[in-house]
């Protein structure tokens, strides 16, 4: 007995119904599962102990699988790998245990379930036994000798190594090209020496065939000319399969692939190369490995969309509609959409543009994807390319690989099944590079409207056309981008939302979906607005809405688990009451939070997730005049930091100091969270206020916030994101925000709502910054 089955104890194992495969013991295989109760049972073995029962069908042309068509004896394996494979296929590596007798078989929920029994082996006479045993061996390797088959080293020392009679059958019977019920023959015949004496059988009728085909080659020659090599080869194949009486085919399987290839919309210039694939593949025996690779490419390239395309729905009122029931706001960007189905309607052929959604997470840059996707009538499809560093990946891999599979480009094609899909390059700013190519470089051939039209992948090794893809990207920095990439897409920047879009977002998409998602009905939990700015304001702070949707869906899993429990003791979820469902609040306004301080500013600065408001501190001690730096500042910052400092110390007088105070002081700057590196200009007069306030004394007003570059004689320069930095200081209860006079003109891109909030001071040099900044 071994370790699956136990003498004599029935045991319930997962069945799958195998077409003209028999599995021996101690033999591993690799089989294709392809039906879905046969690749429920494999999956049901791997998430318990691996072990699963093959069973041969009586009949292998059925394609449902029937309790009745099925053999009594099969075989307990292993499953050691599973590979899933394009189009619900799964491959196994699996290695036989015992044989074993079916009791009874069922059909459970999904998958069969079988009651088996040991089948024990038995030998009468070992002694006669190990006589067959050589005399088959000897048999086996003049046959091979005579024809001129051969086996792999590994599989050479396999059988060297065995020297059990029975598995000496199974292993020999497993390496000849016999009928399934054969096969099935052998695995039921649990004598040894009867087992012994059909295989040998078997392979004396192997030794006639051979000597019969150089006959049949010659007969075959004197109807064949030059000319007709390929039905010679096709016509040799056939005759050896009538003499074998092997139903097993590739003729037909051949016909119908070109059948195929006439009916599709393959270039005329590539037929050839495919019509050469399906004659090697019409050639070859239906056994081996290589069987299996040609068949799958032929799969692929004949399953793409040659010439199939969805109509454009250019109806721009229809579009119109459909973007704003999916989302709230994004003005321009919708704006822009509809420009470009405009185009469509005026100039049908013009080249698609490749328009890529910078912003920080949580703002809707997929989910809009799929938006315009659906209002444009096409088929969505999405490429993950975060993270992605073999060129591979994108490209293919070549068909001389083992498990050799299309890149994702022609994965995506073949997903939506359409030519001409909308594709979401989803997280473009992850892509990497190493040692196995550039990805990026690779992307490129794709994207470029003057080069994919003619897309090589390199496993389907055919051009294919993507001009008429419409292409979409997502990042959350272009900042990695590689420039060659970047100067090809169009950038449409979708910054953070306000609070007032976060609570219109809330009410209209949040909330109706996590209250269905939790199955709760309206008057189960009510979110009126101040219910919402108190989880928006308190208990969340981002650019985008993920966080405020996880906390909604919190709330309603906690009122639901109110519901069922009968609990009284949580009081109805109000504003008022919110603290006993999530507990204290998470965020204070900065207001609140920092009180008027000396050395301490708050200082605005862009980040890939949005806004963000950073402290900057700073205090001198007795010294020597050294500037110390802290918080893992990066080099722009540090020399902001300099030229500060060297400002400051240039304008002692104004600022009541004497000329030589830094000579006894240490000054020490300090940005908190010094986990996080930080870098860029704009924290230049924030640095210079927090010396300023350090030196004088004077504390710093809190409900203030600043962002500009310094340049040494005190000169404010304009500086980038000040829509998010912004938004993030409006959440963070800021009052009057200082930038510099250059950026007045962007103010307009800010919201109305956040601009009634806020007080703004432009300023133009240090001195005006510190007359707004520094409590009088």
């Amino acid at each position: 007995m071994n370790e699956a089955t136990q003498k004599n104890t029935a045991l319930t194992l997962p069945l799958a119904a195998m077409r003209d495969i028999a599995i021996y013991p101690k033999m591993t295989v690799s089989v294709d599962i392809g039906r879905d109760a046969s690749v429920a049972a494999v999956r049901l073995a791997m998430r318990r102990d691996r072990y699963l029962v093959c069973v041969m069908q009586k009949d292998g042309k059925k394609e449902d699988i029937d309790l009745s068509n099925l053999y009594e004896y099969g075989t307990v394996v292993k499953v050691n790998q599973m590979l899933q494979l394009p189009g619900g296929l799964v491959r196994i590596l699996v290695e036989g245990v015992s044989r074993v007798h079916v009791v009874h078989a069922e059909m459970k929920e999904t998958c069969i379930s079988a009651e088996v029994d040991d089948a024990e082996e038995y030998t009468e006479d070992p002694l006669k036994a190990e006589a067959y045993r050589r005399l088959l061996i000897k048999n086996f390797f003049e046959w091979m000798r005579n024809t001129g088959k051969g086996m792999q080293e590994d599989q050479m020392n396999q059988l060297k190594q065995i020297d059990d009679p029975g598995e000496t059958a199974d292993f020999i019977s497993s390496q000849l090209l016999l009928a399934p019920k054969k096969r099935q023959e052998i695995l039921e015949t649990l004598g040894v020496i009867e087992r012994l004496k059909i295989v040998s059988e078997c392979v004396d009728r192997e030794v006639a065939i051979g000597e019969l085909e150089s006959d049949i080659n010659q007969e075959v020659r004197k109807r064949m000319d030059k000319e007709q090599q390929d039905y010679f080869l096709r016509t040799k194949v056939k005759t050896i399969q009538d003499r074998l009486g092997d139903t097993v085919s590739q003729q037909k399987e051949a016909e119908e692939y070109r059948e195929k290839l006439k009916a599709s919309a393959i270039p005329e210039e590539e037929k050839g190369k495919l019509e050469k694939e399906i004659d090697h593949l019409a050639a070859m025996p239906p056994m081996m490995a290589e069987t299996a690779v040609a068949r799958n490419y032929l799969d692929w390239v004949f399953d793409l969309p040659w010439g199939k395309e969805s109509e454009d729905i250019l109806d721009l009122s229809h579009a119109k509609e459909i973007l704003d029931e999916d989302h709230y706001g994004l003005t321009k960007i919708k704006e822009r959409i509809l420009e470009y189905l405009a185009v469509r309607v005026l100039a049908p052929d013009a080249k698609a543009p490749i328009i890529c959604f910078v912003g920080p997470p949580g703002v809707g840059k997929t989910s809009l994807a799929q938006s315009i996707a659906r209002s444009m009538g096409r088929k969505f499809a999405r490429i993950a390319l975060g993270g992605v560093h073999d060129e591979a990946e994108i490209r293919g891999h070549r068909r001389t690989y083992i498990a050799a599979m299309p890149g994702r480009f022609i994965e995506a094609i073949n997903q939506a099944q359409t030519k001409n899909p909308l594709i979401l390059l989803d997280e473009i700013d992850k892509v990497s590079s190493d040692f196995r190519g550039d990805p990026a470089s690779a992307l490129l051939e794709a994207l470029d409207p003057e080069q994919n039209k003619a897309f090589h992948d390199n496993y389907i090794d055919i051009p294919f056309d993507f001009s008429k893809v419409f292409f979409l990207a997502t990042a959350n920095s272009v900042a990695t981008i590689p420039p060659a990439l970047l100067d090809r897409m169009e950038l449409i920047e979708l910054s953070g939302y306000t609070e007032e879009e976060k609570l219109e977002i809330a009410k209209k998409y949040l909330v109706p979906r996590q209250r269905e998602r939790n199955g709760l009905k309206a008057k189960d939990i009510n979110f009126t607005p101040a219910l919402l700015r108190r989880v928006i304001r308190s208990y969340t702070r981002e650019a985008g809405v993920r966080n405020l949707e996880r906390t909604i869906g919190a709330l309603c899993r906690k009122v639901g688990k109110k519901i069922v429990l009968a609990d009284d003791s949580l009081p109805t979820l109000t504003a008022k009451t919110i603290e006993k469902y999530l507990g204290p609040v998470k965020y204070m306004p900065m207001s609140e939070e920092h009180s008027d301080m000396v050395g301490r500013v708050n200082g605005l600065a862009w980040t890939a997730v949005g806004g963000e408001v950073l402290d900057t501190e700073a205090v001198t001690i007795k010294g020597k005049g050294h500037l110390i730096l802290t918080g893992q500042l990066g080099d722009v910052m540090k020399e902001s930091a300099e030229t500060a400092y060297t400002y400051i110390r240039s304008r002692a007088k104004a600022l009541g100091l004497a000329e030589d105070f830094y000579e006894t002081l240490d000054t020490h700057i300090h940005l908190p969270e010094g986990a996080v590196p930080k870098d860029g200009p704009s924290a230049g007069i924030t640095m210079a206020t927090a010396l300023a306030s350090a030196y004088t004394g004077r504390k710093v007003r809190g409900d203030t916030a600043m962002t500009g570059e310094i340049t040494l004689t005190g000169e404010v320069l304009p500086i980038g994101g000040l829509k998010e930095k912004v938004l993030a200081a409006s959440q963070f209860g800021i009052k009057q925000i200082l930038l510099p006079e250059k950026n007045k003109r962007d103010l307009d891109e800010i919201p109305k709502s956040v601009r009634d909030q806020l007080h703004f001071v432009c300023v133009k040099n240090v001195d005006e910054v510190l007359e707004h900044a520094l409590v009088k």
